[in-house]
């Protein structure tokens, strides 16, 4: 009897770092920056950078812990070796269900571009593109990788169109003028929907080549350069539009290109943004089967969620489950409320990652570490205790309907797992 198929390692630092350039990019920059220059005036570009510090600060709790598990299962591993089964559950839990909801979401936006463009209805354009997707996911994650990069070097060079347009005009605003202090951090936790992705690197560990070293550097090419990229466009986005005319904006960047450059620069910013909202779901969904196969792998799913597909070697089943409850997620309503609630879940995930690096300093020293997040005090790792807080502040800014559904969410995986427990010990 031959062995159970693996997944297949064909990933470099090249197509890992552009895979997580193309995700972080997406969709967030292209649909929210007029919502969150609504909240923090001209001085949006600060609220980027506040969003740029807290993604890596725990940027580098990933990229530590990615050096000790290199494994798909990535968070539930990480929070698994430190805190235990249930809490690893819970986190698995959040991150499934955000790349799901979040994903849902993006396909709706997808689908409002296209509308806009063509005139077409937006349910059947969001769930073409999932159908879409989800084949060229099954084909193969050479393939994906090979899409995602085409995708990202479009979507960035939109932005970089942005930023070239907005260069006379810099240094023509007050780049601190706001409406009110309190939403530049409104907004940085808002835009902080922009910087999710990063994480997802490390789903590709066990299809990447010596991951306990590119996964790391990867994760955080990946952050400085979308940094940069979202600074300057915030720059010159405030420059080109007054920022009352960004917040009342449904194609923001699209409208900053037509003030400079006439409607035809609408129609080819809305083109872009069709790619940059497409790389967004097929990188999330990629991500999102991958924790499924390995939470599944790790005995806390469905064995049948581990199967691997002997001939395309990726977890099919997985792949499956995303697709078909993504779908069932497009009625899901307003852009900012899901990229909210997905937020939450970020959030509560980002904070469990840093305290599994404090943690496991402590009680597993001996485990070696390809890279280490710096500053430390004794064994204390400052870092990633900063991240901590820093997730808790983001939480707090979030309403309490937002926190309500997330505390719910919390509930249902709590739920699910002791079922799943239940189960498991009658199988016995």
């Amino acid at each position: 009897m031959g062995s159970e198929p693996t997944l297949k390692r064909e990933l470099g630092l090249l197509e890992v770092t552009l895979d997580g350039v193309g995700i972080i990019l997406g969709a967030g920059i292209y649909a929210l920056v007029g919502k969150a220059a609504g909240l923090a005036g001209n001085a949006v570009w600060i609220s980027f950078f506040l969003s740029a510090v807290v993604a890596m600060l725990t940027g580098l709790s990933y990229a530590e812990l990615s050096s000790m598990f290199p494994k798909a299962g990535a968070e539930y591993t990480y929070v698994e070796a430190a805190f235990g089964k249930r809490s690893a559950f819970l986190i698995g839990w959040l991150v499934i269900i955000g790349g799901i909801i979040g994903g849902a979401a993006v396909s709706l936006g997808f689908a409002g571009y296209f509308s806009a463009l063509f005139g077409t209805s937006l349910i059947p354009i969001a769930l073409s593109l999932i159908l879409v997707l989800s084949i060229i996911i099954f084909y193969g994650i050479k393939e994906s990788a090979r899409f995602a990069m085409v995708f990202t070097l479009i979507e960035a060079g939109g932005l970089f169109l942005i930023i070239f347009i907005g260069l006379p005009h810099m240094g023509s605003i007050n780049y601190f003028e706001v409406p009110a202090l309190s939403g530049v951090f409104d907004a940085a936790v808002l835009i902080f929907f922009a910087f999710i992705g990063f994480e997802e690197i490390v789903k590709l560990s066990e299809e990447t080549k010596r991951p306990e070293r590119v996964i790391p550097k990867a994760l955080i090419l990946a952050i400085v350069i979308t940094t940069v990229l979202y600074v300057l466009v915030a720059l010159s986005s405030v420059s080109i539009l007054d920022w009352k005319t960004l917040r009342a904006s449904n194609a923001p960047l699209a409208d900053v290109a037509s003030k400079s450059l006439g409607s035809n620069a609408f129609i080819t910013l809305s083109i872009i943004a069709l790619f940059a909202t497409a790389n967004t779901v097929l990188l999330v969904f990629l991500a999102t089967s991958r924790i499924i196969y390995g939470m599944a792998k790790s005995h806390s799913l469905p064995s049948i969620l581990a199967k691997i597909h002997p001939r395309r070697r990726i977890p099919w089943t997985a792949t499956i489950l995303v697709m078909i409850f993504s779908i069932l997620f497009l009625l899901i309503g307003d852009i900012e409320i899901v990229a909210n609630i997905t937020n939450f879940t970020v959030f509560a995930t980002f904070t469990a990652v840093n305290l599994a690096v404090i943690w496991l300093r402590y009680t597993k020293p001996e485990v070696k570490r390809e890279f280490k997040s710096p500053i430390n005090i004794g064994k204390l790792p400052i870092l990633p205790l900063l991240g901590v807080l820093s997730c808790i502040f983001m939480i707090t800014n979030l309403s309490l309907e937002i926190i309500g559904y997330g505390v719910a969410l919390l509930v249902a995986g709590f739920l699910i797992y002791e079922i799943f427990k239940g189960i498991r010990i009658r199988e016995r």
